[in-house]
């Protein structure tokens, strides 16, 4: 008998969460007297050796499309565009495309499906992550979803490029959704084709791996696979448009559920006029929730299912305070998401929908990565306030099972969440290990001192680590080593006074400003804000004062501003000393701390776009290279390996005044791009005008 158990299971390997289930029953086994041999062949073929228990092929994922079986479906099976109402996914098929290659994959996002380099490495791997080929066990379906964009509510919006595959329950009992982004049409493509080009999909790749590597929460990139299947694109919406090749990422997540799906039900709108598409169906709601809270916030459930009301507060809240704690990751590395609306807002507090993001080279508190967004709504500073208005409206959306009245309350949580998670990563980046209450004013005149002399984010909280605790040895050489190098980040006469410029026509500001007097409403209407317009007039008065300063009076005013910062800096760390035992050891402490904190490689823009400029005439090894990058970003030295080029690999490294890493002896891999430029450099001048929407 126990022969034939063994048969049975060394035809398939399960996962750990089923040895668990059935690990008592070993136990009763043994007290009838089974060998331990034959219990422990038993529990190696249930759950694996050390070597094996993660594999997995293709073909034997371990789906489970939970999903589909607790929400309602649509009941059309024609994919056309259409208004779906009474439905959370409508089910869809991928559209082939010709010729498939794969250019780049995850090793470590894939490893989340228990799947080994030799399953990623087959020759037919591409067909399947393209979808001309379905993975057994999928069920291809799209997403309904509504949303408010730019603070507009838009009605039903759903997954218009992007299909759900299903779920995989990987070998340690994990369950992590899986889909497509860019194959094709569904309900909700709306005007559009479904489909993604390479370089969205590059972008989209590379930036999801980078935000997780980073420490932030986010969904995963498993894949990206381009063809010769082509779609007609008008890049600068100038009227040119060009053939771009169509390609197709793989998303990874235990979730994709967002604010908006929650917004089906939403009533007519008194601004816009629209509606969700299954407003009334609070049957459906009440199903909704409690399919996210029982399968994403387990414990809550567990600890309130027979109480509804006290159980969904309790999910709101949680959901207040995980999108708190991750505005403050973003913020932290100088990150901006681009299109904050709230269907691109993760139900399990993610970062989610990676279109025209952008990390900050030189610190703009008014930084726009969108280059749509006319009215400067998801500015660096504002991402903040935007995510905590977009959790009001998740408490609007839910209103039919808890009333906002008690809801509205717990977004109070919001603010103290934020601003405790934002403070403790600015002082892991300052390295600062005691708590004081004027820290904050620390941080604030840091981030002003690099808006005035116009320095790179990255770069300057990077180099703080070279300062050691005042009165060493070398502390008067270190500061002057540092000064010299801040002084070498910041921007040029020229690129400060390119910065100021209104982004606004003359005329077009001339007209807000007349209807400003004439009309404030009106303005609303338009997109714009009063306090918009006040910043344009802000940037016109400093572009005139700029108009005289010469490149050696800016050197000075940075060269002053600088000290004085390095100064309160300095005055800081003196208390941080303060009853310490061996301030060599605690010196050390706080560089590591810092080191881990303050990211070395981020996914600059001119980063990306070498990357798919390469990736574009078929070379995908900068691709492959910016992602080693990237999944290191806090290394000094990152060992791209079998990723170098022939003609990377004769580069010939020097050390750049504008890298942020101390000269270094001896280096095993040029660290610069196949363009020439370090990894680490400030951008170089053609990157300004590059324009993301």
């Amino acid at each position: 008998m126990f022969q034939s158990v063994l048969g049975r299971f060394s035809r398939t390997i399960v996962s750990r969460a089923w040895f668990s289930h059935i690990s008592k029953r070993l136990e009763w086994s043994l007290g009838l007297g089974i060998t331990t041999g034959v219990a422990h062949s038993i529990k190696v073929l249930c759950i694996g050796s050390d070597t094996d228990r993660n594999m997995a092929k293709l073909e034997r994922l371990n789906f489970d499309n939970l999903a589909l079986r607790s929400l309602p479906l649509d009941k059309e099976s024609s994919n056309y565009v259409r208004q779906v109402s009474g439905a959370c996914f409508s089910r869809v098929k991928p559209t082939p495309v010709e010729n498939p290659v794969t250019v780049v994959y995850s090793a470590q996002a894939m490893d989340l499906l228990s799947l080994p380099k030799t399953e990623l490495e087959r020759p037919d791997f591409a067909e399947y992550f393209c979808g001309n080929k379905l993975l057994p066990g999928t069920e291809p379906a799209a997403h309904c979803y509504c949303g408010h964009q730019f603070g507009n509510f838009a009605g039903q919006l759903g997954d218009g490029a992007t299909m759900y595959l299903g779920e995989v329950v990987n070998a340690e009992g994990e369950r992590w959704e899986i889909q497509f982004k860019g194959a094709g049409l569904t309900p909700y493509s709306r005007t559009a084709d479904g489909r993604k080009v390479l370089r969205s999909s590059v972008r989209e790749f590379l930036c999801s791996e980078a935000i997780h590597h980073l420490g932030i929460p986010s969904t995963r990139a498993g894949t990206c696979v381009t063809s010769s299947s082509t779609v007609v694109r008008d890049i600068f919406y100038d009227g040119n448009p060009i053939h771009e090749k169509c390609s197709v990422i793989l998303r990874i997540a235990p979730t994709f559920l967002r604010f908006g799906s929650f917004e089906i039900f939403k009533p007519m709108d008194p601004d816009t006029g629209r509606k969700g598409p299954s407003v009334g169906r609070k049957d459906i709601l009440i199903q909704l929730l409690d399919y996210t809270v029982k399968n994403f916030y387990p414990q809550i459930w567990a600890s309130n299912h027979e109480d509804k009301q006290k159980m969904y507060l309790e999910f709101y809240k949680e959901v207040v305070r995980r999108t708190a704690r991750l505005v403050a990751g973003w913020q932290c590395v100088g990150w901006c998401h681009g299109v904050l609306n709230t269907d691109n807002m993760s139900i399990v507090g993610v970062t989610i929908d990676y279109g025209p993001y952008g990390f900050m080279d030189r610190y703009d508190p008014d930084f726009v990565c969108n280059a749509s967004d006319d009215g400067g709504r998801y500015t660096y500073q504002k991402q903040p306030e935007i995510c905590k208005w977009n959790c009001m409206k998740l408490g609007e959306a839910i209103q039919e099972a808890i009333p906002v009245a008690v809801t509205q309350p717990a977004l109070d949580i919001y603010d103290e969440e934020f601003e405790q998670y934002y403070m403790d990563g600015m002082r892991k980046k300052f390295g600062l290990l005691k708590v004081l209450p004027d820290d904050r004013k620390l941080v604030e005149s840091f981030l002003d001192t690099m808006h005035q002399t116009g320095a790179d984010f990255t770069n300057c909280f990077r180099c703080l680590s070279r300062l050691s605790f005042p009165g060493s040895s070398d502390y008067t050489t270190q500061v002057e080593a540092v000064m010299d190098y801040l002084l070498n980040q910041c921007c040029s006469v020229e690129e400060l006074k390119a910065a100021c410029k209104p982004r606004m026509h003359p005329m077009q500001l001339q007209m807000m400003m007349m209807i400003v007097q004439s009309n404030p409403g009106l303005l609303a209407q338009l997109g714009r804000a009063p306090m918009q317009l006040a910043t344009e007039l802000e940037r016109m008065e400093r572009g005139k004062e700029l108009e005289s300063l010469t490149p050696e009076q800016k050197r000075k005013e940075d060269a002053e501003k600088w000290m004085e910062w390095l100064k309160e800096y300095e005055d800081r760390l003196k208390v941080e000393m303060d009853g310490a035992g061996d301030i060599e050891v605690l010196n050390k402490e706080r560089v590591v701390i810092m080191n881990g904190s303050n990211p070395k490689f981020i996914l600059r823009n001119y980063i990306a776009q070498n990357a798919i400029s390469a990736a574009e005439k078929g070379d995908y090894t900068e691709v492959r290279r910016v992602l080693k990058l990237l999944e290191n970003p806090f290394s000094e030295e990152v060992d791209l390996g079998d990723t170098l080029s022939d003609s990377v690999r004769g580069a010939v490294m020097d050390d750049d005044a504008g890298t942020s890493s101390a000269p270094r002896a001896e280096v095993q891999v040029p660290m610069k791009s196949y363009t020439g430029v370090t990894y680490d450099s400030r951008p170089p001048e053609w990157a300004s005008e590059l324009k993301v929407t």
